[in-house]
């Protein structure tokens, strides 16, 4: 009997099909997960990752709740044309502490993965007030009224208390310290000694423009602010895990 004519009962048989489909898949899916269960970590640690301070986490919220990700990515390729353009591509330890990463290929606009302190805290209010004033060519919309609109600090430390619960690593003195780290990261006035300690690089300072009120606008500039900046790529070493 040819492979052909064994080939033609395997397709006449729907047991034979079955049984073959499941066995392909089986091992299929050994080889992909087996590995998995003898590393120690699959995501590659990176010096300088930390979670979100509370302004970064609520700027956070604020970008995901406009949808700002529907038109600006936040994952660079691997390729010389995006390096080039946006720089070190995107390392899988940078969005370790997302809930929900902001991946994707969608780019209306640029992909914002490396744009903290590529711009003033000037320049983006001036950008979300009336984005053709610095960008002519743009079509993003206005987003001004975030500078009228208080910001909405809730309970914050319930909201670390959540994200820690799914393994961001915020210890108890952040969550207990939640609410004075969030006002004190916009006020360029208070002592941020406590905040910058458990924050490291944490961008400071009046983000909106406006220091008489805390607004959604000094969050989100907060947030954008310390995008890509956490990883220092000029002492970068990659490892296997990279390759």
């Amino acid at each position: 009997m040819s492979l052909l004519d064994k080939h033609a009962i395997i397709e006449r048989n729907a047991t034979l099909l079955l049984v073959g489909s499941l066995l392909v898949v089986t091992i299929g899916g050994i080889v992909e997960i087996a590995p998995l269960f003898y590393l120690q970590n699959t995501i590659e640690k990176a010096e300088g990752m930390r979670p979100y301070s509370p302004l970064e986490l609520a700027g956070r919220n604020i970008y995901v709740r406009e949808g700002c990700y529907v038109c600006h990515s936040q994952m660079i390729r691997p390729f010389r044309d995006e390096v080039e353009r946006y720089g070190h591509y995107s390392l899988a330890a940078e969005s370790m502490y997302d809930h929900p990463f902001q991946w994707g290929s969608k780019r209306t606009g640029p992909d914002l993965a490396r744009v903290g302190d590529r711009y003033s805290n000037e320049w983006h209010a001036q950008h979300l007030i009336e984005p053709r004033a610095v960008v002519p060519e743009s079509i993003m919309p206005s987003y001004a009224f975030l500078k009228t609109t208080p910001l909405d600090v809730g309970n914050m430390a319930s909201h670390l208390k959540a994200n820690a619960a799914v393994a961001v690593p915020y210890t108890q003195e952040m969550i207990d310290n939640a609410g004075a780290d969030l006002r004190a990261q916009a006020d360029p006035n208070a002592d941020t000694s406590g905040l910058e300690a458990r924050y490291p690089k944490a961008k400071v300072g009046d983000f909106d423009g406006d220091p008489q009120q805390l607004t959604e606008m000094d969050a989100l500039i907060a947030y954008l602010q310390m995008l890509g900046t956490l990883v220092d790529f000029k002492t970068y070493v990659e490892t296997g895990a990279d390759r």
